[in-house]
């Protein structure tokens, strides 16, 4: 006889070979969903909470123990129909109160939404409504003079050594922008770096700032967030949004209530 267990939603039997409750459609393999409720009641835990289309909550996730693993395939919390999502992406931790997130070598890493202003540095990547862009030291190389002493005649080189650079999904470098004074406005419209065909990206969306030894991002109240790629452990706030795949993900803590 097969084994099975009880679905931690709605309390129908499934067989342990299966991902999801035939019943409510809950992961098998997630933590326990509560309800509000429930939540007065049972012990406090962090909990992750899916962000569906037009900001409208999800699935709640109750990290109840130390360790919860996240992927495509492997883990507690699984989206096996993400292909962005790498096997096994991320572990969560639970530490004395204290929350982190490490990347388990993704291939397309993690994303935390930025909060005010966030130092860069060269290689930072971050995400502006559906724009991936990598911070990259200019050096355009080459010889300005021919063996025969002649000098090429063609654009001159940019004054400052830093350039913004898109990164396409097939991972291949896409629009190069090279900066040109002390900041680079992002957005939709009338910016320095405009992408117009990006529905997710608000007019004026995000800053980078280029000063004497610092980089830094600044989030211009963007209806959907800018984001910086993390590596490593990360320790997460209650409020902090995580994007990892194609999924996004709320953080709540402990006696914080709702995150807005």
């Amino acid at each position: 006889m097969a084994e099975t267990v009880s679905c931690s939603q709605c309390g129908a039997i499934v067989p342990t070979s299966h991902q999801f409750c035939g019943q409510c459609g809950a992961s098998v393999g997630a933590a326990p969903l509560t309800t509000g409720s429930q939540r007065a009641v049972e012990s406090p835990c962090p909990r992750l909470v899916l962000i569906r289309g037009e900001g409208v909550d999800g699935t709640t996730f109750r990290l109840e123990g130390s360790e919860y693993s996240c992927g495509r395939t492997n883990g507690d919390i699984r989206f096996p129909q993400d292909v962005f999502l790498s096997p096994r992406h991320a572990t969560f931790l639970h530490q004395n109160g204290r929350l982190f997130v490490r990347d388990e070598g993704s291939l397309n890493g993690l994303y935390i939404r930025v909060r005010g202003t966030v130092s860069l540095s060269p290689g930072s990547i971050f995400m502006a409504g559906e724009q991936i862009l990598v911070v990259e030291t200019a050096d355009p190389g080459g010889q300005m003079v021919a063996s025969d002493q002649t000098h090429f005649f063609a654009s001159p080189r940019p004054a400052r050594p830093w350039r913004l650079r898109q990164v396409l999904e097939s991972g291949r470098p896409g629009l190069c922008h090279y900066v040109r004074g002390d900041r680079v406005s992002i957005g939709r419209d009338g910016c320095d770096l405009d992408f117009g065909e990006d529905r997710f990206i608000s007019g004026r969306h995000c800053r980078v700032d280029f000063a004497i030894g610092a980089i830094s991002l600044t989030d211009l109240d963007s209806r959907n967030g800018s984001y910086l790629r993390v590596s490593g452990t990360h320790e997460l706030s209650h409020g902090d949004y995580i994007f990892l795949g194609k999924q996004l993900l709320r953080v709540e803590m402990p006696g914080k209530g709702k995150a807005a």
